[in-house]
C-alpha cells in the first residue's frame, strides 16, 4: 500500500520517511497543497527501477531488430564475445 505524506513531513519527519523507504523498498508519495508532487525512494530502489527500465529498453530494441531482420546467429555473437575476452 503506498505511503502518502504531506510535504511538511520531509522537513519534520525525514528519518521516518527514510526508514520506510529502506525497509519496504517502496516510494513515499509527497503531496503539496493536497496534490501529488514528488515520489521519494531509496537509492537502491531507484537503481533497481532504472536498471529494469534500461533492460526493457534493450529488449525492445532487440525485438525491433528482429522484426527488421537485422539479427545474427547466437553462435556468431558468442564467437565475437570470446574473441573480445581473449584480447583483454
Amino acid at each position: 500500500m503506498p505511503s502518502i505524506r504531506p510535504s511538511s513531513d520531509l522537513r519534520n519527519n525525514y528519518n521516518e520517511i527514510s526508514k520506510f523507504c529502506h525497509k519496504y523498498n517502496e516510494p513515499v508519495y509527497i503531496t503539496k497543497n493536497g496534490q501529488g508532487d514528488l515520489a521519494v525512494m531509496s537509492i537502491e530502489t531507484y537503481e533497481r527501477l532504472v536498471g529494469k527500465y534500461e533492460l526493457y529498453k534493450l529488449l525492445d530494441e532487440g525485438i525491433d531488430e528482429m522484426k527488421k531482420k537485422k539479427v545474427r546467429s547466437f553462435h556468431d555473437a558468442l564467437a565475437d564475445i570470446q574473441k573480445g575476452l581473449k584480447n583483454e
